[in-house]
């Protein structure tokens, strides 16, 4: 066999030595720029500059590299050392699992990696560290410690340095397992020579199920400067730090016209939040309320703060806020209350951090919504509620005046398997002595996932819902089957538990008096109010004097009774209207068997006495 060689010309030694200098000066070049466009020290971040819209914010681009998967935001961590934070979970930036329809699907998941830094001519006598905090779980999922007997990894948390080939190094990592609400703080010592160079870096890496947002991690607090040592824990920064509470004080969003009728009544006696203070020394503050509608640009509350307040070392402090009523709006429709507490301290005098403005966290905001729907939640979810075959959820709203329903916004938080177009049913319910009465309107719809995490979908109704004084807004699961179990995103740091309502089969317990259900939070499920003309659905008032002609239990697996011994007939018909079966009661017959339909929506027809009533009934298998 001939083993065939590539031509190769002749080439003088000129022209070899003028290569070869193009090679050096290319790659002179090459590392010149590199070292131009790293980053210099002091690298800091604390994620409190994010614009805050959480699960939309992305790390900032002038330190961090893009698609990390990250997700910044003020919620999830628990006592976070200042505001905002980075979390990591098994959902992309978009708001998706990394993968779908494999729930036990295991990986590295979310990362977050530097731009390069230049650390060129730097030694190990620079004494350049590494500091950032860390808490595992927070008000998410518990990372796990792993099984050796099956074999499952751990869960874990891990940060690597990037050498000068280009080799990615771990120095740190931690595995899950550990219930602790603490966040902690580590120092990492830069001392190998082969990290002084113009394209230094440093990345955190999850590791964990891919299937949803499990396993979390909360970073915050990362600094990287030389001259520091494991001393250096004592930053003199007073920072912002719990997100603030309600404006409002029945709702955190509610429809301008309702807020209008008494906006006393809706507004909230004060509004608090914390701060915390890094330094081991004290500090004096002062504080600046205001409060801006962002739709027309009017400043309609501010309020300085004139006295100085001492605050202890290594400490935090409840800040309280009186909020004003809003009386005026014109004609305005709509309007976004920004409200907003900005501290004023000495941290841009800091001589420990030069270069960095630590005044950068001295703020923090949140908005209440005056617009045409009712909220409980912050916008953002921690978690996901699910109910199972035959539970029922409402949630209940309070009126100033009567109005109607035109529909329902949802997140729908993605779990394990797509369930993208699976039906479930909203219902609307009447008040019965302060808890869910009858079933005023109930439409059928097909899941959908919001188009980024924290985001909405509406579902609107067929007709509007005529309501008035006491509502209540559910949902129930049709599908009986474990993976295509509806989830609903949750708002963990919600006041506004007692609002939610629980049926397991018969009874409505209320949440937080119950042991049924005792979680506090709020759902993200939203009434949208306003209605549409010639599409009134008006409540029934209770009592409903039809109410004992009527079939249970409702959802059903199929099995179905009634209690009026005078019932002469009872159609059964789809959603559409199409009837399936006319039933003439024998004498004593109380009971009918239809575990042979598929499951969903249909008709129940019933007569008696010259009565008739339609019935909605879902069987659920």
């Amino acid at each position: 066999m001939r083993i065939a060689l590539f031509y190769q010309p002749n080439i003088s030694f000129a022209g070899r030595f003028l290569r070869g200098f193009l090679l050096i000066a290319c790659l002179l070049w090459t590392s010149i720029s590199i070292a131009q466009s790293s980053l210099k020290l002091p690298f800091f971040d604390d994620f409190s500059t994010a614009t805050g819209r959480p699960g939309l914010d992305q790390p900032d681009a002038a330190r961090w590299k893009s698609g990390s998967g990250v997700y910044i935001n003020n919620t999830m961590g628990i006592n976070q050392p200042t505001v905002n934070i980075a979390s990591f979970d098994g959902l992309k930036a978009n708001g998706r699992p990394y993968v779908q329809n494999n729930p036990l699907a295991q990986g590295y998941t979310d990362t977050l990696a530097s731009l390069p830094i230049n650390l060129d001519g730097l030694s190990a006598a620079d004494s350049v560290y590494l500091s950032f905090y860390w808490q595992a779980k927070g008000l998410g999922e518990l990372p796990d410690p792993g099984d050796s007997l099956s074999r499952q990894a751990g869960d874990s948390l891990t940060l690597q340095f990037l050498d000068r080939t280009g080799k990615w190094r771990t120095v740190w990592a931690i595995v899950g397992g550990i219930v602790n609400n603490n966040f902690f703080q580590v120092f990492i010592p830069v001392r190998n020579v082969n990290y002084f160079h113009t394209g230094f870096a440093f990345r955190f890496r999850s590791f964990g199920r891919e299937s949803g947002p499990f396993d979390t991690w909360n970073l915050d607090y990362i600094y990287l400067n030389r001259g520091r040592s494991v001393n250096d824990k004592f930053v003199k920064d007073v920072a912002m730090r719990q997100a603030l509470t309600p404006f409002l004080k029945r709702y955190t969003a509610m429809p301008l016209s309702q807020y209008k009728v008494n906006p006393a009544k809706e507004t909230a006696d004060s509004v608090t939040t914390d701060i915390n203070n890094l330094f081991n020394n004290f500090n004096f503050t002062t504080f600046h309320f205001t409060v801006r509608d962002e739709v027309s640009g009017r400043v309609v509350q501010d309020d300085p703060q004139t006295n100085s307040v001492l605050i202890a070392s290594l400490s935090s402090q409840r800040k309280i806020v009186k909020p004003a009523p809003v009386m005026s709006f014109g004609s305005a429709t709509r309007a976004s209350l920004r409200y907003k507490v900005d501290l004023l301290t000495t941290d841009d005098q800091n001589p420990s951090i030069l270069g960095v403005n630590l005044r950068q966290n001295d703020t923090i905001s949140a908005v209440a919504v005056l617009d045409n729907y009712y909220a409980y939640d912050d916008g953002t979810w921690e978690y996901a509620q699910q109910i199972r075959q035959r539970e029922q959820i409402a949630v209940r709203f309070i009126l100033n005046k009567p109005d109607a329903i035109s529909g329902i916004r949802a997140c729908i938080v993605p779990f394990t398997t797509n369930q993208t177009g699976q039906p479930f049913v909203i219902n609307v319910y009447s008040n019965r002595a302060g808890r869910p009465g009858s079933t005023i309107y109930q439409q059928s719809f097909a899941s959908q996932y919001p188009a980024s995490r924290n985001g909405f979908v509406d579902f609107t109704f067929t007709k509007s819902v005529s309501v008035k004084d006491t509502f209540y807004v559910g949902y129930q699961q049709i599908s009986n089957s474990d993976t295509t179990l509806l989830r609903l995103g949750f708002d963990k740091s919600s006041p506004f538990g007692a609002q939610i309502f629980y049926n397991g089969g018969s009874n409505w317990e209320q949440n937080l008096t119950s042991a049924s259900l005792n979680v506090q939070g709020a759902f993200m499920l939203r009434p949208v109010m306003g209605a549409r003309p010639d599409t009134i659905v008006t409540a029934i008032p209770e009592p409903e004097p039809l109410a004992l002609l009527r079939t249970y239990p409702n959802p059903t697996p199929g099995l179905i009774r009634w209690d009026d011994p005078h019932l002469t007939r009872l159609d059964v018909m789809s959603s559409s209207g199409r009837l399936l079966l006319t039933l003439e009661p024998s004498r004593g017959q109380q009971t009918l068997d239809l575990s042979y339909l598929p499951d969903g929506l249909y008709l129940i027809r019933l007569f008696a006495d010259k009565r008739a009533v339609v019935q909605k009934m879902i069987i659920q298998h």
